[in-house]
């Protein structure tokens, strides 16, 4: 399984209330939700974004509220994976819950650039930096993480065990 696009690149404590702002939590369709995908923060992201583009974080990524809003919508907007140097622990759980793959990665953090062409290897966890000929080694994904992702989440991984 692998995750190939350009990378956005934000910086630290990337909040809940950054990724998808609180005042649209009422709206239920995801697609219309995530219309507002990083609006405050970066108010072209949603008409820049494409299928497969990555999100690249600092410290701390998806900290503030537990809403399982902030991933979905990052997802719904055609990101494939987020790396960042750390992610807040529930963003972490949310994200895999609704099938998004999020890698750990100080260096990659670091070193890619907004724009860089960047692709993940979820089974050997390798980020490879395209544009810079980088690599950097990110935490592979365990076999149970990536059928949830596979299954686009935890509920229709659970459903599709019965």
């Amino acid at each position: 399984m692998n995750a190939k696009g350009h990378a956005f690149k934000y910086g630290d404590n990337i909040d809940t209330d950054v990724i998808i702002p609180a005042r649209y939590l009422a709206i239920q369709d995801a697609k219309e939700l995530s219309e507002h995908c990083m609006e405050d923060i970066d108010k072209d992201f949603v008409h820049k974004v494409s299928a497969g583009d990555l999100i690249i974080g600092g410290k701390n990524f998806g900290c503030g509220s537990s809403r399982e809003h902030a991933p979905l919508v990052i997802k719904t907007c055609g990101v494939s994976c987020v790396i960042a140097e750390t992610f807040a622990r529930i963003f972490y759980r949310n994200a895999i819950n609704i099938g998004l793959p999020i890698i750990e990665c100080k260096e990659a953090s670091e070193d890619i650039d907004a724009g860089d062409e960047i692709e993940v290897d979820f089974d050997s966890g390798m980020i490879y930096n395209r544009t810079k000929g980088h690599e950097y080694k990110g935490q592979a994904f365990p076999e149970f993480m990536q059928k949830i992702i596979q299954n686009e989440g935890l509920v229709n991984y659970i459903n599709s065990q019965g």
